[in-house]
């Protein structure tokens, strides 16, 4: 008779819940989302002239910033998902959100998610350095698992996830209906061992020394990344 596999045994202390924090990088802070941001963030969000940034969100977008901090006065008290505005240091400006999300602190699991980059921020430094300061606090405070879902059919944030170094862990049928049509989710993940690695990585990419005078980088993360990385979506 085979002996039974149940798993690896595991010693493990709650980590700590994602309370009232504020993430501060070279580029960015992340505050927690009050109603005190609401007309800034939804001027910003208005830059988004076709309103794309909200296709795939379940929610928005907003005809008027007292609309936006409704949604904020009814979705920020919950405590999760536990909401951050995003300020660009060398704009002066807030231009965007985040969050974590399913927040699990006894398994040691927690989901980042609600990115809604105005086009303000979105594709340059700052953008990255938002997702590695989230990335970093969550591993060093002990959670043990950090993923990330999107609809499947936002091929732009499925590039996204590899990019940062996700592991694709696949596509759940049906899983939901937003704004009255059906969604596909597609997983992502990436676990404590693999956070030196990534860590690295990142710090590689962030450094100043990676950009050129024109502010091109020199290595890519994705490249970077790539090692760590134990499944690659195949949609991409």
């Amino acid at each position: 008779m085979s002996k039974k596999q149940l798993g690896d045994p595991v010693t493990y202390n709650p980590a700590p819940y994602p309370s009232a924090l504020t993430l501060e990088g070279n580029h960015v802070r992340l505050e927690p989302l009050s109603l005190t941001h609401a007309p800034m963030l939804h001027e910003a969000f208005a830059t988004s002239t076709d309103h794309a940034i909200w296709d795939y969100l379940p929610y928005g977008p907003f005809p008027d910033a007292d609309a936006y901090a409704a949604w904020i006065d009814e979705n920020t008290s919950a405590g999760d998902p536990q909401f951050f505005a995003i300020y660009l240091k060398d704009r002066g400006i807030y231009a965007g959100v985040c969050s974590y999300l399913r927040i699990n602190p006894k398994d040691g699991s927690i989901e980042v998610g609600h990115i809604n980059y105005s086009p303000l921020m979105q594709a340059g430094v700052a953008a990255t350095e938002v997702m590695y300061l989230m990335m970093r606090w969550a591993f060093e405070a002990g959670y043990r698992r950090y993923e990330w879902k999107c609809n499947a059919l936002n091929a732009k944030s499925r590039s996204a996830a590899q990019r940062l170094g996700f592991s694709f862990e696949g596509v759940f049928r049906q899983a939901s209906i937003t704004k009255g049509r059906n969604r596909d989710t597609a997983w992502f993940a990436i676990i404590d061992k693999e956070w030196p690695r990534l860590n690295k990585a990142f710090t590689t990419w962030l450094d100043p020394v990676n950009f050129d005078n024109n502010g091109q980088q020199r290595q890519r993360l994705s490249d970077l990344t790539a090692p760590v990385r134990v499944a690659s979506d195949p949609s991409l």
